[in-house]
């Protein structure tokens, strides 16, 4: 199971100051943490693997256990995972796989400013846009959701996936009501045309802020009742994080 990649909620967020930081090679080496012995390099996805060949192996073999460990603490111990990637992106920045666990370890310190940065550095190694919701919902902790609103109208916005497209809309359903307008965020959230389940949920999750923001409490009520418990879910997913790649699909491994 990948570290969750979408934007967390449509409420407004605070905004935090993170320094920009050196060039990549002229990063201060960051402290390792400890790796613990069952965690080994061979036990990392493929593909993820694949694009670490670039390296020397003793170097590919290091920085693919550290990104392990960013999935496995990324939910419970997010500080200590941030700390795993910026061990990886000082051992093996120029990879696309590795800056993207940076940027999610880095929102899910709340680091937006660099959240966003190495997410356009993805974009720029990979030609990947799967990720513009989280750099949208990165404007908003950066108390800029006009720029997140108008990553929603790019270009780049028409070639996303449609779960991917679903996230980026509730980013910009939580844009508008930042910017203190509850109709059109609501607007916005009953025109989105879920692809699955899971999307659906999403979006009524997002609904139900926009119609507290609106004063419709008990349509609210009504409407979180029927959301799933992400939190338990969440919980039982921790044991079996494992990193993957940009585009992998992890059903393919049973194949």
């Amino acid at each position: 199971m990948t570290p969750d990649r979408r934007p967390r909620r449509t409420e407004a967020r605070p905004k935090r100051e993170d320094a920009r930081p050196a060039r990549d090679d002229a990063r201060p080496k960051p402290e390792a943490p400890p790796i613990p012995p069952e965690v080994k390099y061979e036990d990392l996805d493929k593909e993820v693997r694949a694009r670490l060949r670039s390296l020397s192996k003793g170097n590919a073999e290091d920085i693919g256990r550290h990104l392990m460990m960013v999935g496995l603490l990324l939910e419970d111990d997010p500080e200590t995972a941030y700390l795993h990637a910026q061990v990886a992106v000082s051992r093996g920045g120029r990879i696309d796989a590795v800056r993207e666990v940076a940027a999610l370890a880095a929102y899910a310190t709340g680091r937006y400013a660099e959240a966003l940065r190495e997410l356009r550095t993805v974009r720029r190694l990979s030609g990947s846009v799967e990720h513009l919701a989280m750099e949208a919902d990165c404007e908003r902790g950066l108390r800029r959701p006009e720029r997140a609103v108008a990553l929603s109208q790019s270009p780049e916005a028409g070639r996303l996936s449609p779960e991917a497209a679903v996230e980026l809309k509730i980013v910009l359903a939580g844009a508008r009501l930042d910017m203190g307008d509850p109709e059109a965020a609501l607007l916005t959230l009953q025109r989105i045309e879920p692809p699955n389940e899971e999307s659906a949920a999403r979006v009524r999750e997002a609904t139900v802020d926009a119609l507290r923001a609106l004063g419709r409490d008990d349509e609210a009520e009504d409407l979180a009742s029927t959301l799933p418990d992400w939190d338990a879910e969440a919980g039982e997913e921790v044991e079996e994080v494992v990193v993957y790649d940009l585009e992998e699909d992890p059903e393919e491994e049973k194949t």
